[in-house]
């Protein structure tokens, strides 16, 4: 079965440079920091020999607001602006998986996840076996029989990959993953500031869906009387219906964002090495190079584009000079294996063999 590869590249940029941080920042020569970009290859490279996906991509956010801030004003209000070391290496991570042929999509007004979530579904229409990398557990919810979410982690200073897919989900949270929604609807979500239901936690949440199913379902039954739910948590839940509701749409990604793309685009291809190369080179990717072997690569595709260029053909020195005459062009190579000895030099070792005689 073909495979689809889709990335966070925010999420993931942001796990890289917060991974190789503080004294072990990575800079180039020319002092531009690079700990972010060289992270985010090293688990792109890893996940390309895990997988050896036929297609790929890579979602980034963009600064444009998203239906989510014209719905709530607060949403993502108590984000820090990102590290202005980390948002400088944004357009040189493009630059490489531009060179490396790797498709890129970003949409005003969407979301990388909502951009992962159309596409994971695409994939799966297509009957591609799909993985979304994402540091995000928002991503659960997309996790289906051929959609895989994989997050990867930080322990003892290596990064290990924890792979979630619908089983592992329901074993975990004891739900499918799209009552994760549910669940984000009840508890929030303070790192998007979405607020949820005061006084509601990821625990309470789980159990309410567990046991409901569904937000609705949960209100119905406390309308009617029919719940165990007492004291101030049935007075939270009763006085923020509306904020229960608007968190779930607020942590529901998008799955019909309109992109252009098509399958043919996200085909993995050959890298312009050149390209690769001169950019691994500028920033002190020494490591790299030598991992893809680009240096002897390039070295034999030049040799190769410049046997293209000429056709040899047998002749004498009479044709020869009636050709340069037609083309008025000609070049040539003059080489010595034989340097002579200069009377200036003759004269000192005359004068050495004199002076050892002597002695």
């Amino acid at each position: 079965m073909e495979k689809l590869v889709l990335i966070d590249g925010n999420s993931i940029m942001n796990r890289a440079f917060y991974g190789i941080n503080g004294s072990r920042m990575l800079t180039s020569k020319d002092g531009r920091y690079t700990n972010a970009i060289y992270g985010f290859l090293a688990i792109l490279f890893r996940l390309i020999e895990d997988i050896n996906p036929e297609y790929m991509v890579v979602a980034f956010d963009l600064k444009a607001p998203t239906e989510r801030h014209k719905l709530y004003e607060g949403y993502k209000a108590n984000r820090k602006a990102m590290p202005e070391e980390l948002a400088q290496q944004m357009p040189m991570i493009k630059e490489i998986l531009q060179a490396m042929n790797i498709d890129i999509v970003e949409k005003e007004g969407y979301e990388a996840d909502d951009i992962l979530g159309t596409l994971s579904r695409y994939g799966q229409r297509r009957g591609l076996e799909v993985t979304i990398l994402s540091g995000d557990r928002d991503t659960f919810q997309l996790a289906t029989d051929r959609i895989k979410i994989r997050i990867p982690r930080t322990k003892l200073g290596k990064t290990e990959i924890d792979i979630f897919d619908r089983d592992k989900i329901k074993e975990t949270y004891k739900l499918e993953p799209k009552q994760l929604i549910e669940v984000k609807g009840l508890q929030g979500d303070t790192s998007d500031n979405i607020p949820g239901v005061p006084g509601v936690g990821e625990k309470t949440a789980l159990k309410l869906i567990q046991k409901y199913k569904k937000i609705e379902t949960l209100y119905e039954k406390l309308e009617e009387g029919k719940t165990d739910i007492k004291g101030k948590l049935k007075e939270n839940l009763e006085q923020n219906k509306d904020l229960a509701y608007l968190s779930r749409t607020l942590g529901t990604i998008n799955l019909k964002v309109p992109i252009e793309d098509t399958l043919e685009d996200f085909k993995v291809e050959e890298w312009n090495k050149q390209e690769v190369y001169k950019i691994f080179k500028d920033l002190n990717f020494k490591k790299y190079i030598e991992r893809f072997n680009l240096e002897s690569d390039i070295r034999e595709d030049n040799i190769k584009n410049l046997s293209n260029l000429y056709e040899i053909v047998e002749g004498n020195i009479d044709q020869a000079i009636e050709k340069i005459h037609k083309t008025r062009k000609m070049i040539f190579e003059i080489s010595t294996r034989y340097r002579p000895k200069t009377r200036k030099h003759n004269k000192r070792k005359n004068k050495c063999n004199k002076y050892n005689r002597a002695n």
